[in-house]
């Protein structure tokens, strides 16, 4: 169905009147039993907890439970440096000098779940072989386009051979959820359809059920024997509740303990006043909200059209309207990132500071003096329809009338992944590695498909137009940091002249707690989800 304005504000209305009827539950409503971690997300169900796979963001705070990788970030916050990095299922590392030989020591003894054997250097091969051939994994499979080779040598050594240089390795591709190792045996005897909804891996936590009821979603009971000690809190349910009401509710009242909140105007401080005692965390920087042009459809194919669009679009409203969450930002990666453009430091040619004016002389030139419409899908979720609810009303200065159909959000995301959109959202986080954003979004490699078998690169950048894939391939192969981020820098001048894409936000990941739920860390930073190892029910 179509959206408008009026229809968010009323249902925003409701959420918040929703809340007022759940404000006379004090702190002692919130639920009594200590043995069950209880999580709500913005999705209607589970589509799969199989790592190489998930494109959901809900799923994933069940797959960082069931899995390990080899490495992780520290918790609570992003590495600075690859010193930071932590051991995981790898004990140690080595880089090469010329950064392109990897050699990881893997940890002994580690056993899979529900008796399937133990942990080896076979089942890292396994799993990246499979990442990096399977072109049915989709998405995700651009992170690992750099690897060459990988090989074993025994049971505990692996071996890690990069087509370029990659200093930061460890900080990028084998820090992401979907480097997650699963058991070989598991897979193969399952089945990938069957692997999808009872994965194997060495997590923390291990899956108990998948619940008939969507709304119920995941259970994870505590792997006991696990190699980092087992967790402070004996289960975990991940639940699907997509309506922002019922959400809000199953928090004040108990049901919940913790829940995805809404980075939409207005929505933290009408919660807050609800109740006081709530915590509000937010992993900055988030998720990059970016919006992707299809370079395939008219008139976006005409620069001149995509660039009238950019000045109309006040990026400083947006971030001052999804305030606290959100900050304005100049290039795809994020001013906190190495590289990353501020006001500053941003060539003024593609800053595209608001200017209705020339973007109307924009598009005269384009041939559209009296502007134009068309369609666009949206996701229900209030972090995509408000922003597009705004920027719809900004390109109406323009006389561009951007008619939005809103979309469950599971759908939303399935339809993308095929390329039927005109103008795409994203919302993606990633770690302080400056390429792998530009890889996901704006190499041809990650050409979006039909058959939903792509990328990311929802523009068809570098395939429907020369992209920066040459520039890319250059900065890869440079393995000095200092001379690999003035490239970077370079690439991100190029594409935004070109404007395939324009960055909007950087929208820090909200999570509200309860407060008698403690996680154990402070959170500053770090991707759309965290692990709950040592969070306590008080």
């Amino acid at each position: 169905m179509a959206i408008s304005r009026r229809m968010f504000i009323g249902r925003t209305a409701a959420t918040i009147a929703g809340a007022s009827l759940a404000s006379g539950f004090g702190p002692n409503a919130f639920a009594q039993t200590t043995d069950t971690l209880r999580l709500a997300f913005a999705a209607r169900g589970v589509r799969t907890i199989d790592p190489a796979k998930s494109i959901q963001g809900a799923d994933e705070w069940a797959i960082i439970h069931i899995h390990d990788k080899l490495v992780e970030v520290p918790l609570g916050h992003f590495p600075g440096s690859v010193s930071e990095v932590q051991p995981s299922l790898a004990t140690s590392w080595t880089m090469s000098p010329d950064a392109k030989t990897w050699t990881f020591q893997l940890r002994k003894g580690v056993k899979f779940h529900k008796g399937y054997g133990e942990f080896s250097a076979e089942d890292v091969k396994y799993t990246f072989d499979r990442l990096r051939n399977d072109k049915a994994l989709g998405s995700n499979r651009v992170l690992f386009d750099n690897i060459a080779d990988v090989k074993t040598d025994g049971p505990s050594t692996v071996v890690f051979t990069l087509s370029q240089p990659d200093p930061l390795f460890i900080m990028g591709p084998l820090s992401h959820y979907s480097s997650s190792i699963i058991c070989r045996k598991a897979l193969e005897e399952k089945g990938a359809a069957a692997f999808e909804k009872d994965p194997i891996g060495t997590g923390p936590y291990q899956l108990a059920s998948i619940e008939a009821d969507p709304s119920q979603g995941v259970k994870l009971t505590a792997n006991k024997d696990y190699f980092g000690g087992a967790p402070v809190t004996p289960n975990i349910q991940v639940r699907y509740i997509a309506d922002t009401t019922a959400r809000t509710l199953a928090l004040l009242s108990g049901d919940v303990h913790m829940i995805e909140g809404v980075r939409a105007p207005g929505w933290v401080p009408s919660i807050k006043q609800r109740n006081a005692n709530l915590h509000f965390d937010v992993a900055s920087p988030g998720s990059f909200f970016t919006i992707s042009f299809n370079l395939t459809v008219k008139p976006f194919d005409n620069i001149k059209v995509r660039q009238a669009i950019a000045y109309l679009i006040d990026r400083d409203q947006l971030a001052n309207a999804m305030a606290p969450v959100s900050q304005r930002t100049y290039g795809l990666n994020p001013p906190s990132f190495l590289g990353g453009f501020t006001k500053d430091t941003i060539p003024a040619a593609v800053r595209y500071d608001y200017d209705p004016k020339k973007a109307k002389q924009l598009l005269t030139e384009a041939g559209f003096p009296n502007g134009f419409s068309f369609n666009a899908d949206t996701s229900q979720r209030e972090d995509y329809s408000s922003v597009m609810l705004i920027i719809q009303e900004q390109l109406r200065i323009g006389g561009i009338d951007m008619k939005l159909n809103i979309k469950d959000h599971t759908a939303f995301h399935a339809d993308q992944g095929k390329g039927t959109n005109t103008i795409f959202q994203r919302s993606a986080a990633y770690p302080p590695v400056p390429t792998q954003a530009i890889i996901e979004q704006l190499s041809a490699a990650a050409e979006v498909k039909p058959d939903g078998s792509g990328g990311p690169n929802f523009s068809h950048y570098g395939v429907a137009i020369p992209g920066i894939d040459d520039m890319l391939k250059k900065a890869m192969e440079e393995p000095n940091l200092d001379r690999r981020v003035k490239l970077i820098q370079e690439i991100e001048t190029r594409f935004l002249t070109d404007m395939p894409l324009l960055p909007i936000s950087d929208n820090g990941y909200l999570i509200v707690r309860a407060a008698n739920v403690d996680l154990g860390y402070q959170l500053k930073s770090g991707y759309a989800h965290w692990r709950l190892t040592k969070a306590k029910i008080g």
